[in-house]
């Protein structure tokens, strides 16, 4: 089993920055890829991006490329998300997930995941 808890949403200008953290415990959070997903109401959730177990790998959904950055620190069980140049469009609820071994896109596939952090960006 692996714990999972989302922090540091927030209300934030567009254009500004945020960044999330997700908090692992458990099992060795150090065997398991993480995603970052997001859903907004009335839409599907949406794949952010996500890590590999080491953090070399790393993968990024068109919407957020080169906007959005996410690290991993093994040593303290923790990933972040940091949130840059950010959009009204971005607004959601933010989970992270993970599972072992491969990278997925698709939230189906993860088996464990946090509550969620609410991120809102205004005009």
């Amino acid at each position: 089993q692996v714990q999972l808890v989302e922090s540091g949403g927030g209300l934030v200008q567009a254009g500004g920055s945020l960044r999330l953290s997700c908090a692992a415990s458990g099992r060795t959070f150090s065997s398991f890829v993480v995603g970052w997903f997001r859903q907004a109401p009335g839409k599907e959730r949406e794949f952010v991006g996500g890590i590999d177990a080491i953090g070399v790998w790393k993968y990024y959904g068109d919407s957020v490329k080169g906007r959005f950055t996410i690290s991993r620190d093994n040593a303290k069980n923790t990933v972040s998300l940091q949130m840059n140049s950010l959009k009204r469009e971005d607004t959601a609820i933010y989970y992270c997930a993970a599972r072992l071994r491969r990278l997925p896109i698709d939230s189906y596939e993860y088996d464990y995941w946090g509550q969620g952090t609410q991120v809102t960006v205004s005009s």
